[in-house]
């Protein structure tokens, strides 16, 4: 019987503590999640949301491609981050102006920096400000979608 309730005891302890553990490690893993961005005026910047980061990472695949760095082609990188109507969108702006739809421009950018600078209504509005080699810069405008982060559109002005 002593033997029983010393078992049961230990299993009960052992239980216990197995919550408790897991229990204090919530509050530890919650913190390092991204906490949903909350809507934020024009004005603000923020960097470092999943949305600016989902555009850095989408500009840096793409540039692979484009460079022949990649397994990949640029049209098979793009099929993977944008949507199919962007995606439709860049190829007619790509005949109409005789440049890369992404860049912008005719040829690469050396560098790149991106912000998300509002969100409204489930999309991110992320500024990416392309560096090129002569010192010069432009922004090209980003919109994603923040339920699956796929970039919904993409121009030279802000969406939103």
């Amino acid at each position: 019987m002593i033997r029983t309730h010393t078992m049961r005891t230990a299993l009960s302890v052992s239980a216990a503590l197995l919550a408790v553990g897991g229990l204090a490690t919530v509050p530890a893993q919650a913190a390092t999640a991204p906490a949903p961005a909350p809507v934020v005026a024009g004005a603000q910047v923020r960097a470092g949301t999943p949305a600016a980061h989902q555009v850095v990472t989408f500009v840096e695949a793409y540039r692979a491609a484009v460079l022949g760095q990649s397994a990949e082609t640029p049209e098979q990188v793009r099929r993977q981050y944008l949507s199919p109507y962007l995606n439709y969108r860049l190829d007619v702006w790509a005949r109409q102006n005789d440049a890369d739809p992404v860049f912008r421009a005719q040829n690469v950018p050396a560098d790149w920096s991106a912000q998300q600078v509002k969100e409204e209504e489930g999309y991110a509005s992320v500024r990416l400000t392309e560096f090129w080699g002569d010192g010069g810069s432009q922004d090209v405008w980003y919109t994603v979608h923040l339920t699956d982060l796929r970039i919904f559109d993409l121009d030279d002005q802000p969406a939103f």
